[in-house]
């Protein structure tokens, strides 16, 4: 069972080595680059590559190169919330728009017959509800957009506006 969990925990890191060299350069930086490279992803090498040129014993490698890998999880678990709130809010924003605008036929054809209301008095009317509708929404999704951010996703954030700016 232990071996099994250890085959998956290499095959997570050789999948995620390029994302986690950054990392593990940073916090070892008197490990050979070219060193780690060569190792082509392999837990096990990589750990015995950072424990000979640093002199921690393996135990204590492995537990921080584990914690990297939980870190980009939780980041990852982050990006997925952000997405999924994005794209709720512009569901929201579209699905109200297309319902308003049939809505809006109707209601103010109600206002205009049934309440004795001049054009213009509907159309505000209708636009009032709209304003509260649409206020709603947006509320409910920036509750789902809501901080605090990791690090990583505001730094991603940030570069993202920026390219989207042109900055």
């Amino acid at each position: 069972m232990a071996s099994s969990g250890l085959t998956q925990v290499g095959e997570r890191f050789r999948e995620r080595f390029t994302e986690l060299l950054p990392e593990i350069q940073e916090r070892w930086p008197q490990v050979a680059h070219e060193a780690l490279t060569n190792t082509r992803g392999s837990f096990d090498e990589v750990v015995a590559v950072i424990a000979a040129q640093t002199g921690r014993t393996s135990a204590v490698v492995q537990e921080q190169l584990l914690e990297f890998m939980d870190a980009l999880k939780e980041v990852d678990r982050e990006k997925r919330r952000l997405i999924v709130g994005a794209l709720l809010m512009g569901t929201a924003l579209v699905l109200l728009t297309g319902a308003l605008l049939v809505a809006h036929a109707a209601l103010v054809i109600v206002l205009v017959e049934g309440a004795a209301l001049d054009w213009l008095t509907a159309f505000l009317v209708v636009g009032a509800i709209d304003l509260v509708l649409a206020g709603l929404l947006l509320r409910i999704g920036g509750q789902l957009l809501k901080g605090p951010y990791l690090p990583e996703t505001a730094a991603g954030i940030s570069r993202t506006t920026r390219t989207l700016l042109g900055r």
